[in-house]
C-alpha cells in the first residue's frame, strides 16, 4: 500500500481514507495531496477480511464495483465514516439504503463513460456479427489455406434491426451510432423517451416481447436491480430469432448464463458477445468458454486511458467533498442531505 503524509505545518489532522485499488493519477494525486491515504496495490481487490481491517476508522473510502459495501462493511468502518465513493456509474455492489440510514452519502461517476461504453458495445456487435474471434483463431491455427466463397459467413449489420433494452444515456449513444449503419431501432424501457429523441434516433418504443421477436441484434443497457436480474432467461432467449445476436455491456446477472449456454449450443440464437458475466470473472471451466459463437471480454466497457482517468478524477472529487462535509458532486442518495 502507499500512503500520503501530512502536509508540513498542517493545523488539523488530514482525513483518513482508504482506496481499494490503485487508480489513475488523475484521481490519485488529488487524494494523496489532501488526505492521509492508504491505497491497496494488490493485483486484485483486497480480500474481504483484509478490507474490513483496513477501513477501520476511515473518514472516507473509495471503492470499486468489486467491493461489497453492506452493513458489515459499514460497521467495520465505524461511526466516523463520512462518504463512500464508487469509481463506477453502477452501484449494485453497494447497499445504498444501509448507507442512507446512517447518513452516509454514496458517490458514483455517471456520464463520463457513456460514449466509451457505447463504442465497446459496437465493437462487440461488429465482432460477433462478422465472427472476428473465429477468424482470428482460424488464421493463428494455420488452417487458412485459401479464400473460400462459403467460409465464415456472418451477419450484415447495415440495415439490420437493432433492439436496445434500456434507452438511457448509453442506450441512446448506441442508437446514435446505428444511424450510420441505416438501422431501424426498437427499444424497450420502463418509460418512453421524449418523441423528439425517438425521432432523432429513428427509434420506436415496443413491448419487450416484441423487441425480442423482431430484433436482429439485442443489446442490453439496463441497471441491475430486482426487476432486471435474469431479465434475459430461457423464455426471453426463445423469443429471439435463431439468427439474432445478444450483446451485454451492463451487468452479468441481467442474463441467465446457463440459459444462454443452452441457447447458443442449441442454435436458439446465433451468437452472444459479453463484456460482463455472472459470476465475474468467469471461471476458466465455464461452458460458455467452450463455444465459438460466444465472445467474452473482461469488463472493459470504460477501459480507455481518457475515460478511466476522468472516472478516477470524479471518484476523487466525490471522496474529497464527502470528507470535507460538502455535498457530493455526484450522489446516488441525495436524500441524506435532507435529514434533520
Amino acid at each position: 500500500m502507499t500512503g500520503g503524509s501530512p502536509a508540513p505545518g498542517a493545523s488539523a489532522p488530514r482525513p483518513r481514507v482508504f482506496v481499494t485499488r490503485s487508480i489513475p493519477e488523475e484521481g490519485l494525486r488529488a487524494v494523496l495531496s489532501a488526505c492521509d491515504a492508504n491505497v491497496w496495490e494488490g493485483d486484485g481487490p483486497p480480500p474481504r477480511e483484509e478490507l474490513l481491517r483496513l477501513i477501520v476508522g476511515c473518514d472516507g473510502i473509495l471503492t470499486m464495483l468489486t467491493d461489497r459495501v453492506d452493513d458489515e462493511f459499514l460497521d467495520a468502518a465505524g461511526l466516523g465514516l463520512r462518504v463512500v465513493s464508487n469509481m463506477a456509474v453502477g452501484y449494485d455492489n453497494i447497499d445504498v439504503p444501509a448507507c442512507t440510514r446512517r447518513g452516509i452519502p454514496v458517490g458514483n461517476t455517471p456520464g463520463v463513460l457513456t460514449e466509451t461504453t457505447a463504442d465497446l458495445a459496437w465493437a462487440l456487435i461488429l465482432a460477433a456479427a462478422r465472427r472476428l474471434p473465429e477468424g482470428e483463431r482460424f488464421v493463428h491455427s494455420g488452417a487458412w489455406r485459401t479464400w473460400s466463397p462459403t467460409h465464415q459467413l456472418g451477419l450484415d449489420v447495415h440495415g439490420a434491426t437493432l433492439g436496445i433494452v434500456g434507452l438511457g444515456r448509453i442506450g441512446q449513444a448506441v442508437a446514435r451510432r446505428a444511424i450510420g449503419f441505416g438501422m431501424p431501432v426498437l427499444y424497450a424501457s420502463r418509460r418512453r423517451v421524449d418523441p423528439a429523441i425517438e425521432a432523432g434516433l429513428n427509434a420506436t418504443w415496443v413491448p419487450m416481447d416484441d423487441l425480442l421477436a423482431r430484433a436482429d441484434i439485442v443489446t442490453l443497457h439496463v441497471d441491475l436491480n430486482p426487476s432486471t436480474r435474469r431479465l434475459i432467461d430461457a423464455a426471453a432467449l426463445a423469443r429471439m430469432k435463431p439468427t439474432a445476436i445478444l450483446v451485454n455491456t451492463t451487468r452479468g446477472p441481467v442474463v441467465d448464463p446457463a440459459a444462454l449456454y443452452r441457447a447458443l449450443r442449441d442454435g436458439t440464437i446465433r451468437a452472444a458477445a459479453l463484456d460482463v458475466t455472472d459470476p465475474e470473472p468467469i471461471p476458466v471451466d465455464d461452458p460458455l468458454l467452450t463455444l465459438d459463437n460466444c465472445l467474452i471480454v473482461p469488463h472493459i466497457g470504460s477501459a480507455t486511458e481518457a475515460t478511466r482517468g476522468k472516472m478516477a478524477a470524479m471518484a476523487a472529487g466525490n471522496l474529497l467533498a464527502g470528507v470535507r462535509g460538502e455535498r457530493l458532486p455526484n450522489s446516488v442518495n441525495p436524500e441524506v442531505y435532507d435529514r434533520g
